[in-house]
């Protein structure tokens, strides 16, 4: 590679995926993240988000939702697989950081924004 110092470029694999593992760090599996982005779909049907993002690190996979990307994320939800075998790996968070719910299943930990979903299409 010339122009570029000498260095070489390295291609990281999605987190989740089998051969990132190796890497130490967390992510969504497949299924998790077909869950939560059928949520996430629904959510922007009814006009309650607008912008997600995601972010995986060593201890902790996040996926944020947004009304506006300029704001704090209206909800988060958390995967850290070093809780499993205490309170559960998953919690959902509210806008300010409030815990809403923790729990082993993610269907579980995703019911009060279900819930919020079926208020709002109702109502």
């Amino acid at each position: 590679m010339s122009g570029t110092g000498g260095g070489s470029a390295t291609v990281l694999p999605f987190p989740g995926s089998g051969s990132a593992r190796g890497t130490g760090q967390v992510g969504f599996e497949r299924h998790e993240l077909q869950r939560i982005l059928d949520l996430y779909g629904r959510m922007v049907a009814a006009g309650n988000w607008r912008d997600y993002a995601m972010d995986f690190t060593r201890d902790v996979a996040v996926f944020a939702a947004f009304l506006r990307a300029a704001e704090r994320p209206q909800a988060r939800i958390e995967k850290r697989p070093s809780l499993r075998a205490k309170q559960g790996m998953w919690t959902l968070f509210g806008e300010h950081g409030q815990v809403l719910k923790r729990g082993h299943e993610l269907p579980g930990v995703l019911a009060p924004m279900e819930r919020r979903l079926l208020k709002s299409v109702q109502g």
